[in-house]
């Protein structure tokens, strides 16, 4: 019998076209599903792939990250190469590995890397109506900066959770938030232990609100002490959401 492996991938994808990453009974297009058919195209084997975030419907991502088992005597490296050529070109593997069996992408302590992109002009540039949320008033993002620092440290984030989350705590650490105007680009750049369901865009949301004077950045103090969905701004559309990056605290157990 064969020796069952476990191999790593580190995902880059275009989120426009898919409904999100997690594997749905209702639609075959979601990233996993893609993940799963290339895999079984290059191997022959039923996978299931496992995620390491489970992104929602046209959200993106510059690395996240999923394992699956397989008995192919494929080096871990090469799958990386071989799958791209299967995959559709808004879904691309940036590196592969074998790691060890036991090794599970939501089971070890990590700090993840998001970025919200809000494309603050008067109007709309179609040619990024997929990658960035258009806000047409002005923003000041040195209130936003100002705002986001209360949401840094460790906070019960339920008023900045999705209600229909089933998380069976809502506590989270925020490491950094940065709010940064790069010409009519405004970046939020958040690094944190783990996030809620949509606690990322209602963030964004809520700041951008702040930024357009809708409220004062003390405001967000109260607003985490409430412990209130309604407490918060509005959730922000998926479109200017980037999983930047995993990093996997305790490093990552590699075979070689």
């Amino acid at each position: 019998m064969k020796e069952t492996r476990r191999i790593m991938l580190v995902v880059s994808y275009d989120g426009t076209a898919y409904n999100g990453w997690a594997l749905q009974k209702s639609t075959p297009n979601t990233i996993e599903a893609m993940l799963n058919r290339a895999i079984h195209g290059l191997t022959g084997e039923e996978v299931q792939v496992i995620g390491a975030s489970r992104t929602d419907t046209g959200v993106h991502a510059y690395g996240n990250v999923a394992v699956f088992d397989t008995q192919s005597s494929i080096p871990g490296d090469k799958f990386s190469f071989a799958l791209n050529r299967i995959l559709p070109q808004d879904i691309c593997i940036k590196e592969s590995m074998e790691v060890d069996s036991s090794f599970h992408p939501r089971h070890c302590d990590t700090e993840k890397t998001y970025e919200y992109r809000v494309l603050n002009t008067q109007m709309p540039d179609p040619t990024k109506r997929f990658y960035t949320y258009h806000f047409g008033m002005p923003l000041d993002e040195n209130k936003m900066q100002e705002a986001a620092r209360y949401l840094v440290g460790e906070h019960d984030f339920t008023s900045f959770c999705n209600v229909e989350s089933q998380a069976l705590s809502h506590v989270r650490t925020i490491k950094d938030i940065e709010v940064t105007r790069h010409g009519d680009l405004v970046i939020i750049r958040v690094t944190g232990n783990g996030f809620l369901y949509n606690m990322v865009r209602i963030i964004a949301g809520t700041l951008v609100q702040i930024g357009r004077g809708k409220g004062e950045p003390s405001d967000v103090k109260e607003m985490l002490e409430k412990c209130d969905r309604c407490a918060a701004g509005p959730t922000a559309p998926p479109q200017g959401l980037f999983l930047i990056k995993y990093e996997f605290l305790d490093g990552i157990p590699v075979i070689n």
